[in-house]
C-alpha cells in the first residue's frame, strides 16, 4: 500500500519546507499557507522517498536532502510512471497529475556538484479536484 510519509510546507521561498501534522488542501489553489501554492498547474509537488533515499545513497559528501522536499513525500508507488492527467486520491483530496519533472534552476547546486538531479524526472505537479485534510499515513490510491 502507498502512503504519505509527510505533509511539507513552506511560507518563504528559498526556505526549506518543513513537516506539518496536516494539511489543507484547496480545490485551485494547493496547500493552504505554501508559498507555492496558487491559481496554475503546479499547486502541489510530490516526491517519493525512495527518490530522495536514491540521491542520498550516490555518497555525496554535504548532500542536504532538504532541497529535495514536495509539499508530499510518498512511499510505495512511482510517482514518475504517473500519465498527465491520471487521478491520486490522499485521504479525502482527490488530485491530478499536471507534469512530471520540473526543470532545474540555472544554479542547482545538486546538478552543479553531482552531475545530476533527480527533480527533472522524478519529482511530480498536481492539482487539487477535491479539497480536504492530507495527513502522514492516509493512504495513496490511484483512481
Amino acid at each position: 500500500m502507498a502512503s504519505v510519509l509527510a505533509v511539507n510546507i513552506s511560507e518563504k521561498k528559498g526556505v526549506a519546507k518543513k513537516p506539518i501534522e496536516r494539511g489543507y488542501f484547496e480545490v485551485n489553489h494547493g496547500l493552504l499557507g505554501d508559498v507555492h501554492a496558487g491559481n496554475g498547474h503546479r499547486q502541489v509537488s510530490l516526491l517519493a522517498q525512495e527518490s530522495i533515499d536514491k540521491m542520498k545513497q550516490s555518497g555525496i559528501k554535504g548532500l542536504c536532502t532538504d532541497k529535495f522536499t514536495g509539499n508530499l513525500t510518498t512511499e510505495g508507488i512511482v510517482l514518475y510512471e504517473l500519465c498527465i492527467g491520471a487521478k491520486i486520491k490522499i485521504g479525502e483530496v482527490v488530485l491530478a497529475v499536471t507534469q512530471v519533472g520540473k526543470q532545474c534552476h540555472k544554479g542547482c547546486e545538486i546538478r552543479n556538484s553531482v552531475g545530476d538531479c533527480i527533480l527533472p524526472r522524478q519529482s511530480i505537479f498536481v492539482e487539487v479536484l477535491k479539497a480536504g485534510w492530507i495527513k502522514e499515513g492516509d493512504e495513496v490510491e490511484v483512481i
